[in-house]
C-alpha cells in the first residue's frame, strides 16, 4: 500500500511537548505531515520490538490508515535490562527518586534509553522497526520534573541530566533522535515516499 509523500500520517500520542520534540527533530526531510491522536491501545507485554509491532498494527486497525507509534525504554544494566517497556508504570508509583533509589543497593548504575518508533501505512500492511539507544548512568533527580524519566537518566560525556540540558542539545543525542533520525533518512531515500516492506532500520 502505497503512502503519497505530503499525506498526513497518525502519531498516536496525547502528549503535545512529545508531537512538538517530534515534528522539531524530523524538520523538513520527512515526507509526511504528522498529526497527533490520543488512542488507548492494549497494554502488551514481552520484548520491545513485540510490544512495538502489536502496538502498531492495533492503532493502524483503529486508524484505518498510516500510523506511527512510540515505544521508550528506559533499561537498568544491574537489573538486566529492566524496568525497560514497563517504565512507564515504575515512573508512575515510584517517581524519579524511587528510580535512582532502585540501584541504591548497586554498584552498577549504568543504563540505556531505547526508543522504537514503529511505522505502518495500514491496516494488514507491514511494520517497520526504527530504534535509537543512548547509554548513560541513573543519578538522583536534577532539573525539571515535566518530561517523565528525565531529571534521573545523565547521558555518557555530558554532566547534566536529560532534564537539564537544553532541548536543542538533547534533541541531538537522545534515543528519541537517533530513532527518528534512522527513520527520516530511511523515508527521504524513498523517492515516492513508499515504505520498503519489512525493511527494519536501526542506529544505536
Amino acid at each position: 500500500m502505497a503512502v503519497p509523500a505530503g499525506r498526513a500520517v497518525v502519531f498516536v500520542t496525547g502528549n503535545a511537548k512529545k508531537l512538538e520534540e517530534v515534528i522539531q527533530i524530523l524538520g523538513d526531510k520527512f515526507p509526511y505531515k504528522l498529526i497527533s491522536r490520543k488512542i488507548d491501545l492494549p497494554e502488551y507485554q514481552g520484548e520491545p520490538d513485540e510490544i512495538s509491532i502489536q502496538k502498531c498494527k492495533e492503532a493502524a486497525r483503529q486508524v484505518d490508515g498510516p500510523v506511527i507509534v512510540e515505544d521508550t525504554c528506559l533499561c537498568f544494566r544491574a537489573l538486566e535490562g529492566l524496568p525497560g517497556p514497563y517504565i512507564k508504570w515504575f515512573l508512575d508509583k515510584l517517581k524519579p527518586e524511587g528510580l535512582y533509589k532502585l540501584l541504591a543497593g548497586f554498584e552498577d548504575k549504568s543504563a540505556w534509553a531505547l526508543c522504537t518508533f514503529a511505522f505502518s501505512a495500514g491496516k494488514e500492511e507491514p511494520v517497520q522497526l526504527f530504534r535509537g539507544t543512548t547509554e548513560g548512568r541513573i543519578v538522583e533527580p536534577r532539573g525539571p520534573r515535566d518530561f517523565g524519566w528525565d531529571p534521573c537518566f545523565q547521558p555518557d560525556g555530558y554532566e547534566k541530566t536529560y532534564a537539564e540540558l537544553p532541548k536543542e542539545v538533547k534533541n541531538t543525542i537522545s534515543h528519541r533522535y537517533r530513532a527518528l533520525a534512522a527513520m527520516s533518512e530511511h523515508f527521504s531515500q524513498l523517492k515516492d515516499g513508499t515504505p520498503e516492506s519489512k525493511k527494519t532500520k536501526q542506529e544505536d
